[in-house]
């Protein structure tokens, strides 16, 4: 019976953040034969005047024509039969094979792309299956028009392909996400503007007045003042970017749609999108791995600056030289700076309240760079499924933050919910002179346990003694402390007493000395950089149980080099100890 009313609870607690428009459609889509369908009012026609200036071009994971490789899994296809259920691929590796994104890859031939197409339109009945819900369609839409303005088609499109894409846009315009709402959604209404700007006719400038709508309402409400997106996961802030470029570029062939005025939030807020990830930008190019984020699937920022320079002529400047701060409230991450050396911590908000699905629990967590490399790091994501790895990457352990009473900040359940949720509280950042910087701040993830605990976390950097990170525990009460550390996949640890020292094989990188008295152990976890990719790595358990209210501390040292170092998996070399 308790387990029974958990349950209950934990639905609540889930349900209790949705929108009343989100449930309706939710009801709707349950009750209502789904999906809906709008009958073509046409016959599909292609605007002759519509151009698109080039935008990123990234090479598809294609081995050769006969396979596909998506989420780091290869598959091999009969090019007479494509089998486009593959149900022995997890679902999101079945939603890649429907967006299309590797017709666009300009190894691929024209004939085998004309052969996909025409497969996938005869064998892919209307309203049927995944490559009919809206998701999916929306990226295909896009990938769709994308090919059709190449010159190699460009005037010589079948009309079975035009009357397909009008048949799809018409069916996504009954099936907009509004009960998912976030990235979605502004997807579909990306999708609505490439198919009405591309095609002619009523159906067509309906589609483009919806999805010019759809895009300016999201942007308002997706990209927060401070210029990050609303679900905090800068992979799909990335992918975002993108999303209002090619609207950009778009908007240049449509006409006169009446969308000066949306054209120039969307060229604002995509500035300031552009601002926010350059200052999330490591020293390598990539991004941290924060909720649901990995490597591989979105540009780089190096990609959308380049496109943005020929779309909305943005321009980047000159990094700074000194210890610089950058301190984005409304999205929650403060990162410091000083050459090669960064720290990124997340203190914000899981997401919005009403979709969560890309949410970690990762309050309080960060990830550093010491002299140009990773060493501290996130967990990644390896899937989507319901599955163990989706549940250890989401968890407070597989991030760089504490637990107490093993209990999570937040409660995910599911591949995509959350029930009970951490919130911020007092984040602050600072420079206190040219060769110090510092933040702080705190979550009531813990606050419903006897004792009513709270963790904060103030971290300060110093040129000399670098980086010392305080872990303070409030509350009443004796409780269990576990905080982690989570070392990059490349490197190996040993313990010297109250001393962790991290090397790399043929040199020091590293040291963790921990102040406080604790237990230290090191453990094997799993990082995961890209979808389908997982590294085991070091993990640095810090245990302690006391009553509160008590601190917890310790010091991160990197080392540029050392004359000895650590073999892998942990053995010492034959060379002298590091000392």
């Amino acid at each position: 019976m308790a387990v029974h009313a958990d349950r209950l609870l934990l639905y609540a607690r889930t349900l209790s953040n949705l929108r009343p428009s989100q449930i309706v459609y939710l009801a709707r889509r349950r009750v209502i034969a789904w999906p809906a369908f709008l009958p073509a009012r046409q016959a599909a026609e292609a605007r002759t005047d519509f151009e698109l200036q080039r935008g990123i071009e990234r090479r598809s994971p294609t081995i050769d024509e006969r396979e596909l490789r998506f989420l780091n899994v290869a598959k091999s296809f009969d090019p007479d039969r494509f089998d486009w259920t593959s149900a022995d691929m997890t679902r999101l590796w079945r939603y890649n094979l429907h967006y299309f994104d590797y017709i666009l890859d300009r190894a691929r031939s024209a004939p085998g792309i004309a052969r996909l197409l025409d497969d996938w339109i005869a064998r892919n009945q209307v309203g049927i299956g995944e490559a009919w819900e809206p998701y999916p369609v929306s990226l295909r839409i896009v990938n769709w028009v994308k090919l059709f303005v190449r010159d190699e088609f460009r005037g010589r499109l079948p009309a079975r392909w035009l009357s397909s894409l009008h048949q799809q846009a018409n069916w996504l315009e009954g099936n907009l996400e509004y009960h998912l709402l976030a990235n979605h959604l502004l997807k579909n209404g990306k999708a609505l503007l490439f198919a009405g700007a591309f095609l002619a006719g009523a159906d067509a400038r309906r589609w483009l007045r919806k999805g010019l709508r759809i895009l300016t309402e999201q942007a308002r409400e997706q990209i927060l003042d401070d210029g990050g997106h609303f679900e905090r996961s800068p992979m799909y802030h990335a992918l975002v970017v993108e999303d209002y470029l090619d609207a950009l570029n778009v908007l240049r062939s449509a006409g006169d749609a009446g969308c000066d005025a949306a054209r120039k939030l969307m060229t604002d807020k995509t500035r300031a999108a552009l601002n926010f990830l350059r200052a999330m930008r490591y020293p390598d190019g990539t991004i941290p791995l924060f909720n649901d984020a990995a490597l591989g699937i979105a540009p780089t920022f190096d990609e959308l600056a380049e496109y943005a320079g020929r779309i909305i002529g943005y321009r980047t400047g000159p990094g700074p030289r000194d210890i610089h701060i950058a301190r984005f409230d409304c999205s929650g991450y403060f990162i410091i700076r000083d050459g090669e050396r960064m720290l990124v911590v997340d203190c914000g908000h899981i997401g919005p309240a009403y979709q969560c699905g890309h949410a970690h629990c990762d309050t309080l967590s960060f990830e550093m760079v010491l002299d140009g490399r990773k060493v501290i790091v996130d967990g990644g994501v390896y899937d989507y499924e319901d599955s163990a790895m989706r549940r250890y990457v989401r968890s407070t352990a597989a991030h760089n933050t504490a637990m107490i009473d093993g209990c999570e900040q937040s409660q995910m359940w599911g591949a995509f919910r959350v029930g009970r949720r951490a919130a911020p509280a007092g984040a602050d950042i600072g420079i206190t002179d040219d060769a110090t910087a510092w933040f702080v701040g705190s979550h009531n993830g813990f606050a419903h346990l006897p004792g009513k605990p709270v963790h904060s976390r103030r971290i300060e950097y110093n040129r000399t003694t670098q980086w010392t990170i305080v872990d303070s525990f409030s509350g009443h009460g004796e409780h269990a402390i576990d905080s982690f550390l989570h070392l990059h996949p490349d490197l190996s640890a040993r313990l010297d007493g109250n001393r962790v020292v991290i090397g790399d094989g043929h040199e020091r990188v590293a040291t963790i000395d921990v102040v406080h008295p604790a237990s230290i152990v090191l453990e094997r976890g799993w990082h995961c950089p890209e979808f389908g990719k997982k590294q085991s790595n070091y993990v640095i358990k810090v245990s302690s149980r006391r009553a509160l209210p008590f601190d917890l501390t310790y010091r991160v040292t990197g080392a540029a080099t050392a004359s000895s170092g650590v073999g892998p998996h942990g053995m010492e070399t034959t060379t002298s100890s590091w000392r």
